[in-house]
């Protein structure tokens, strides 16, 4: 037991660290664990403090840390919290972007509508969702994905997400704390793995075939429900198969050398040199230069790429090379400006007897 003194200091030390302004260093999760990255000047009861609202449990942090001194904590250490000690509440995550058909508990989705913890989002054959966070997150759906939100909530006084999503089939792309706060929890879950996001943008993907996890930027544990966990780091991927046997870490192919847009009679196009090692590509166009704001995604097996907007303003179309495993490349990316094409109810696009979109209209 700590002399009363000492604890004064203690609090005194925590009270302080509170008042100055400081880059978060939270790490993710693991297992039912928060994880934090310690900085220079963190001590065990400013920790507490943050992130449990209770000074008191530096003492239970320093047991379950193996921390000697709570006053000097080895920087980069990674401390675990429970998150059964911190203080949660119910969050919602806002339809940014819809295109297409796209449902909540199957009820037609809308714009701007709110998903809550528990609901599934389902997208039809060319539906396109992007969801936000209250972190500013962004979690990309493509099409033919059924999504169920298992778990959405916030850290209470400490600006973070608890976020776990269950996907059977489909495909998210993410965009995880991209104002570099750090990460709550943030997890994806399929039947065969179990990828958990500690500052990243990442894509997942489930099929019959098993899964694919990519992280183009930051760290992502993926964990295989026949294999231990498996790190992946920047351009990095894994593919886990339908026993949940990781397949190996994989370095993701090169971002293709993409030619300036053309547009012609039938849409546009655009060159781009073949990547060796690709197996196919992935041709998408979306709103946005970070690509969360999709509106048409299709697979081709070699260039050019040829691809429409959803109307006038500029789009954004991004190729990236697939290899023989599925596992996607880094996104080459070019901008060009839409034009209304002709389209159905839903928004698909109407194609000609030869392939060409119908343009109805120039801008």
């Amino acid at each position: 037991m700590f002399p009363f003194r000492v604890l004064c200091a203690l609090t005194f030390a925590g009270s302080l660290l509170l008042s100055l302004p400081a880059a978060a260093q939270p790490a993710g999760a693991k297992g039912d664990d928060f994880l934090y990255r310690v900085m220079q000047g963190d001590t065990l009861g400013g920790l507490a403090q943050r992130y449990t609202m209770d000074f008191s449990n530096w003492s239970a942090l320093q047991r379950l840390n193996d921390v000697e001194d709570p006053f000097r904590l080895p920087v980069a250490k990674l401390l675990r919290i429970p998150f059964s000690m911190i203080p949660l509440r119910d969050s919602g995550a806002r339809v940014l972007h819809l295109a297409g058909q796209a449902s909540v508990d199957g009820r037609a989705l809308s714009s701007g509508a709110t998903v809550q913890e528990g609901q599934t989002v389902e997208t039809g054959a060319n539906g396109f969702v992007a969801l936000q966070l209250s972190d500013d997150s962004i979690v990309s759906i493509p099409p033919s994905t059924s999504l169920v939100v298992r778990r959405l909530r916030e850290f209470v006084g400490a600006g973070l997400t608890d976020s776990v999503f269950d996907m059977k089939a489909g495909t998210i792309e993410t965009q995880v704390a991209p104002h570099e706060t750090g990460v709550g929890r943030f997890e994806v879950r399929t039947p065969v793995s179990v990828t958990g996001v500690r500052g990243t943008r990442l894509r997942v993907h489930a099929t019959a075939e098993g899964s694919r996890s990519e992280v183009v930027s930051g760290v992502a544990g993926v964990d295989g429900s026949a294999a231990p966990e498996v790190m992946l780091r920047r351009e990095q991927g894994v593919a886990v198969d339908p026993s949940g046997k990781s397949q190996g870490v994989r370095k993701l192919l090169p971002a293709p050398r993409l030619s300036q847009p053309v547009r012609g009679p039938g849409g546009w196009s655009a060159q781009f040199e073949p990547v060796q090692g690709a197996a196919s590509y992935l041709v998408s166009v979306a709103r946005d230069p970070q690509g969360g704001q999709l509106v048409s995604r299709q697979t081709i097996d070699a260039p050019p790429a040829r691809f429409a907007a959803s109307g006038p303003g500029t789009h954004y179309v991004f190729v990236r090379a697939l290899d023989e495993t599925g596992l996607g490349g880094l996104d080459a990316h070019e901008e060009f400006e839409g034009a209304f094409v002709l389209s159905d109810q839903s928004g698909s696009p109407i194609l000609t007897s030869d392939g060409t979109l119908i343009i109805v209209a120039d801008y």
